[in-house]
């Protein structure tokens, strides 16, 4: 029990800051969703967060992102970590680097995160065996439930979301990052739903590959993504990882899936991966590099 909880604790990423206290941002500011109700998945808040000047006559693009309690304000996250997303975002618009947007930080659901970041048809490939040891290792709600997850985000979220704040509501307008499970969850989201992403940016992605010792994963994530990647003509992807801590364990499979977007089309104008020497897996790491996967999605065309 305690080996389990150790490694629960490094995959949630402050799943346990549940605390309601709203983020204080440097810029913009912050419109709290709480305790968002699904049929597909547990409760959560949901941290939207609007750009300097930002009006409702005015239309904005919408940036989803995984692991909302860590996303703006340091003090309110269990490591004392966050992404600084609104500093990010906030010095690109002000560069006009990017469209104008807006950022929705849904909060993971704590124990369930891992269960609900995994991809239901890489899961569903797995053997038996496989399949029991992930889910007693690191689900604890016994299932995997991407799919609902993201039945959740697109068919709940997403209409609320466009119902209530000033966006555009079209693909080509609307966009997933994530980290590690949050990375994984990503890939599958623009390869589920290409009709409603249109990029999708996939930081310190957590293979699982590092994790068991089987390639049963990698080999099911290479299917899956052969099969399902999106049209290049209409999509762009980011991905990356680092050298240090358990990102330098990504090497591999990441290179083969770098392969897999190669032979489907994907070409330096819509899939960038890249490497960062000696970066951790961490929210610090993905804060001094955010900027990139930003710009190369929102970058106005």
């Amino acid at each position: 029990m305690k080996n389990k909880t150790i490694l629960m604790l490094i995959f949630l990423f402050g799943s346990m800051a549940f605390a309601q206290n709203l983020p204080k941002v440097s810029s913009g500011s912050i419109k709290r969703i709480e305790n968002f109700r699904s049929q597909y998945v547990p409760a959560r808040n949901v941290d939207v967060w609007l750009p300097e000047g930002y009006h409702p006559t005015k239309k904005y693009s919408v940036v989803y992102m995984h692991d909302g309690q860590m996303l703006f304000d340091s003090t309110l996250c269990w490591n004392k970590k966050e992404w600084k997303v609104d500093e990010v975002f906030s010095q690109l618009i002000l560069d006009k680097k990017i469209q104008n947007c807006i950022v929705v930080g849904i909060w993971n659901n704590g124990s369930d995160r891992i269960s609900e970041y995994f991809p239901n048809k890489i899961f569903n490939q797995l053997n038996e065996p496989m399949k029991v040891k992930l889910l007693e290792k690191y689900c604890n709600s016994k299932q995997a439930n991407g799919d609902n997850y993201l039945k959740f985000v697109v068919t709940e979220l997403k209409p609320y979301i466009d119902r209530n704040f000033s966006t555009f509501s079209e693909k080509d307008h609307t966009f997933m990052i994530g980290s590690s499970m949050g990375g994984f969850i990503s890939i599958y989201a623009i390869s589920e739903y290409p009709d409603i992403f249109s990029g999708v940016a996939c930081m310190s992605t957590a293979w699982l590959s590092q994790v068991e010792p089987s390639d049963e994963i990698p080999i099911a994530t290479f299917n899956y993504l052969k099969q399902h990647l999106p049209s290049p003509a209409s999509h762009k992807i980011y991905m990356d990882y680092g050298t240090g801590e358990s990102d330098k364990s990504y090497e591999l499979t990441q290179s083969f899936v770098d392969l897999i977007a190669k032979g489907k089309g994907f070409t330096e104008n819509n899939y960038l991966s890249k490497v960062y020497e000696k970066a951790g897996h961490n929210e610090i790491a993905w804060s001094q590099r955010l900027n990139v996967p930003v710009e190369f999605l929102l970058a106005y065309e």
